[in-house]
């Protein structure tokens, strides 16, 4: 557990909020810190015992990010599960628990809505990306509060949950009353990208979401419901060129990066991120979702290009995508690559949508920007798309 922790909601929202805790305050493992202004249930909690420290507001009530020192001992919100056998007990029990901003949506992102009912919902057992730690490992010791998680979440929507493992022993008993459908999928990444696996399996849509969830935060949501108590730690990769070793820990929710490459980053300028090498991030505090950190190297030697100078040099039109058998590969074959990146260059938004671009986020694409080099900007492409469709529809 780091001394310090930033709670911050997903990448890329900004939520109205009320703030439940002001500066100084001292609170317990899992209280409430701020609220959603729309649906008060939903909570962002305290990842450890701790003080706040800052609450930190965007304009309009929107959170930025609070900032919590750890406390000694303390105790821990108990939460009562009476009722949580129904979809309604259930979902009143995440969204107070700080369950409810793990989940992530298609299309678009973030969390989802407080009375959204998705299509389907996709529990991601297996994780491609470079230093990503096992979730079988996470999950030792928990598979009966993964059994109970996993039946929990059946009760969300219509369809049985996806369940997304490599192959290898069972994590589920079909014979326990255990209902999902497990889908084996290779150990090459792309082939664990949650979005390229809900493309194929069960295509988000304006009007039909689908959800995604890291398996390990399954069997949280199983604790929660024995116990009261949300676990609030995991398991979490720390790798990368500019550390001594790798190892796996685990910690909290926004723990601090500094705090957990301590003593094991190399002697020079370095830089944080929150993420895999691939999607990963800047950033002094552990997203929401993320399970990994990732340290590498910075040359300070390098000069950093004017932003003037590069849009002089740089060509007006974008450079043209070659393609290649790489390029189709970083899409894992769920998509036809050429044709994808070309509708994407080209802002063709309905295209795009016919060919699947609302299962999609910016991790999707993350392999085939660093196929594309210094030319690969699917990702910043992708995000505009989703925003204007967004902003379509809301229309």
């Amino acid at each position: 557990m780091t001394e310090e922790a930033g709670l911050r909601p997903p990448r890329g929202t900004a939520p109205r909020v009320s703030i439940e805790a002001k500066d100084d305050a001292v609170v317990a493992a899992g209280a409430p810190l701020a609220r959603l202004r729309d649906a008060p249930n939903v909570c962002f909690v305290a990842p450890m015992a701790a003080r706040v420290a800052r609450v930190s507001l965007l304009q309009g009530h929107r959170l930025s990010e609070i900032v919590v020192f750890r406390e000694t001992g303390g105790d821990a919100i108990v939460h009562d599960t009476s009722g949580a056998d129904t979809e309604a007990g259930l979902r009143r029990l995440m969204q107070r628990a700080g369950f409810w901003p793990w989940l992530r949506r298609r299309p678009f992102g973030g969390m989802p809505d407080a009375k959204e009912r998705p299509a389907a919902i996709v529990v991601m057992a297996a994780d491609t990306r470079p230093f990503a730690p096992d979730p079988r490992l996470a999950l030792d010791g928990l598979e009966e509060a993964f059994g109970r998680g996993l039946r929990a979440l059946a009760l969300l929507t219509d369809e049985a949950p996806f369940l997304c493992q490599q192959p290898g022993p069972a994590l589920i008993d079909s014979a326990d009353g255990q209902k999902a459908h497990v889908v084996s999928i290779g150990a090459r990444h792309p082939q664990g990208a949650a979005g390229l696996r809900i493309h194929a399996l069960c295509p988000a849509g304006l009007d039909t979401p689908v959800w995604d969830i890291h398996a390990e935060d399954v069997a949280a949501l199983g604790t929660l419901l024995e116990t009261g108590q949300l676990p609030l730690t995991r398991l979490v990769s720390i790798a990368g060129s500019a550390l001594r070793e790798s190892r796996l820990v685990r910690t909290q929710a926004g723990a601090d990066l500094r705090g957990l490459t301590y003593r094991s980053v190399l002697p020079g300028a370095h830089r944080l991120l929150s993420g895999s090498p691939l999607d990963g991030h800047a950033e002094h505090w552990l997203l929401p979702r993320d399970r990994q950190v990732t340290a590498l190297p910075r040359d300070p030697s390098r000069p950093t290009r004017h932003w003037l100078t590069a849009a002089l040099t740089r060509s007006a039109s974008a450079r043209p995508v070659i393609p290649s058998a790489a390029l189709d590969q970083a899409f894992g074959g769920a998509l036809p690559a050429a044709a994808f990146t070309r509708v994407l260059s080209a802002g063709d938004d309905e295209t795009a949508m016919k060919m699947g671009v609302l299962s999609l986020l910016e991790e999707d694409c993350a392999l085939a920007d660093y196929v594309l080099g210094d030319d690969g900007h699917l990702r910043q492409l992708l995000r505009g798309m989703l925003e204007r469709i967004r902003t379509e529809f809301a229309a």
